[in-house]
């Protein structure tokens, strides 16, 4: 009987997308208004930039992670071409490059063989992408999917510091953003890692630090130019 393991490799295309567009959408956004906020603009025009940053954000995340991954996709498929080809023309050299991997990996020599020669009458293709190439079904590249998660992802991130702004009015703009942002990041890190099986406090810290310290440089860029309008 067949033994099915649970686990987490499985997550990772969509997984990493999704995060990456999350995590973008959150520190850009909120960086983007802190940094214009800081610079003494009106509430109107600080909400106007923000949802600005929204929509601009959503559509290059969409589009950079659809060419980004369709380029994997791209070198996937000719090297998927050439080893068929190859296969084709000198069956025998890959038979023993596949004997001669499995033998690095710890077996014997005559058990190399027989294996690279059963796993080659199944799927002789599928042996080198998975065995020589390291491609296998798991990792395989979609760009549609990692194109829908990232852009997804960053306009729901974006959305919560937008929101703050929408509701708060008057003084404590900027560190209320700040806070907000600080706390969705850390939340953001903790479930990523849930999901990925990492530790929460790891995931939450590091993504945590990395939007303050953007928030930070944004904030002191929107000050010089604040007080150099006035």
């Amino acid at each position: 009987m067949r033994h099915f393991e649970h686990h987490r490799l499985h997550r990772i295309g969509w997984l990493r997308a999704a995060v990456l567009g999350a995590n973008d959408g959150i520190i850009s956004t909120a960086s983007l208004i802190i940094g214009v906020a800081s610079a003494q603009l009106a509430h109107h025009e600080i909400l106007l930039t923000g949802a600005a940053g929204l929509v601009a954000g959503t559509m290059a995340m969409a589009a950079g992670e659809y060419v980004s991954v369709s380029s994997q996709a791209d070198t996937e498929s000719a090297d998927m071409a050439r080893e068929k080809k190859e296969l084709e023309t000198d069956f025998e050299h890959e038979l023993q490059e596949l004997a001669g991997i499995y033998v690095s990996r710890g077996l014997t020599p005559a058990l190399a063989h027989e294996v690279a020669a059963q796993l080659s009458t199944h799927d002789a293709l599928g042996a080198h992408m998975r065995d020589e190439l390291g491609v296998n079904k798991l990792m395989t590249a979609n760009p549609i999917q990692a194109a829908l998660a990232s852009a997804s992802a960053f306009a729901l991130g974006a959305a919560l510091p937008l929101l703050v702004v929408f509701v708060m009015q008057g003084g404590h703009l900027i560190k209320t953003v700040a806070i907000t942002s600080l706390v969705f990041l850390a939340v953001l890190g903790a479930l990523a890692a849930k999901v990925g099986g990492a530790n929460v406090w790891v995931g939450a810290t590091r993504v945590a630090f990395w939007g303050a310290l953007a928030m930070a440089a944004t904030a002191g860029v929107g000050s010089l130019f604040g007080v150099a309008a006035t």
